[in-house]
């Protein structure tokens, strides 16, 4: 799959487009670009992804001084960019959201970005999507559009499961809470995240649990807490584990937000490695122990009650007892 970071004529090939920030990925998306592989195919064009990065909602919160409503990131661009291509993605353009671009009239983005760059022949919007200068452009105008410079428009209905709509926010607030069931429901996948093993400050391996440290510069996860995790990547089958995503505050005041995940009953030197966190079930929220000896007695606890756990639900590991 090819990535492009910008916007600009006849470096991307004819495509059969799809919009949108894509924070997930989850199953109302997979519907989607079910549909864009499908008419790319018959069209002898490339299933291609528009995004931007920022997030448009990010850029107009920074720039009115109030990131409060910024949404967490479900998805790390990593993550993002292997769920696109597993979906048959070709092309995914991450388009730089600027002042320039937030400024162009619904008309000029049709003409410059989805004919002029994007050499777009058919596309796939949600019903809901709006675009151009103070999103003035809808649905009903690109429909027009595409008439006028002959693409293709489908406007692709709500997904829902059962009664309720598959969304990004749905999937946001479900991780919250730590329903993790519920998230993998709605994705259609267990919630992960992956990056390359870094080194920390060691603090696990002084109080006795050494961890692989993912850094987390890609955003700040919806996650918080203690979670059973298994490890993937680092041999044939996914290792037990847990995982804190937290900032630490028994030991560390006012730290960073990190990701450590100490693995059950497996030693060996990990850095630089590229390894995948499946989430589980959690099994508590970070906390301020009263310190280090009470902090080292829970998380005893935690790697006791995982070890139940992949007992009851994963047989075929190997744990000492």
């Amino acid at each position: 799959m090819k990535v492009f970071r910008r916007l600009s004529q006849n470096i991307i090939s004819p495509s059969a487009l799809a919009i949108g920030n894509f924070d997930g990925v989850h199953r109302g998306h997979q519907a989607l670009l079910s549909k864009l592989k499908e008419v790319a195919s018959r069209l002898g064009v490339l299933p291609t992804v528009l995004t931007f990065n920022p997030h448009p909602r990010r850029f107009f919160a920074e720039l009115s001084g109030n990131t409060e409503t910024v949404p967490f990131t479900i998805t790390p661009f990593r993550d993002k960019m292997r769920a696109l291509a597993g979906a048959g993605v070709k092309q995914v353009c991450m388009a730089p959201f600027d002042a320039a671009l937030a400024s162009l009239s619904a008309e000029a983005f049709i003409e410059q970005v989805l004919v002029g760059a994007l050499r777009v022949r058919w596309m796939t919007v949600g019903e809901n999507f709006r675009f151009g200068r103070g999103r003035e452009g809808t649905t009903e105008l690109l429909v027009d559009a595409g008439k006028r410079y002959h693409f293709e428009v489908a406007v692709m209905p709500m997904v829902n499961d059962g009664e309720d709509r598959i969304s990004s926010t749905d999937i946001r607030h479900a991780l919250a809470l730590g329903e993790l069931d519920r998230a993998a429901k709605l994705l259609g996948r267990p919630y992960t995240l992956s990056g390359h093993v870094v080194k920390g400050n060691r603090l696990g391996r002084e109080l006795g649990f050494p961890t692989a440290n993912l850094s987390l510069r890609q955003g700040l996860p919806v996650l918080s807490g203690v979670f059973i995790t298994r490890v993937h990547g680092l041999e044939p089958e996914p290792l037990p584990a847990v995982s804190m995503i937290g900032s630490r505050p028994t030991v560390v005041e006012q730290g960073a937000v990190v990701l450590e995940t100490h693995l059950l009953d497996y030693q060996s030197d990990i850095y630089g490695t590229l390894i995948e966190i499946e989430f589980l079930e959690k099994l508590r929220d970070n906390r301020r122990f009263s310190g280090v000896d009470a902090l080292k007695m829970a998380i005893r606890n935690d790697i006791a009650v995982a070890k139940i756990y992949f007992r009851q639900h994963h047989t075929g590991m190997v744990l000492h007892r």
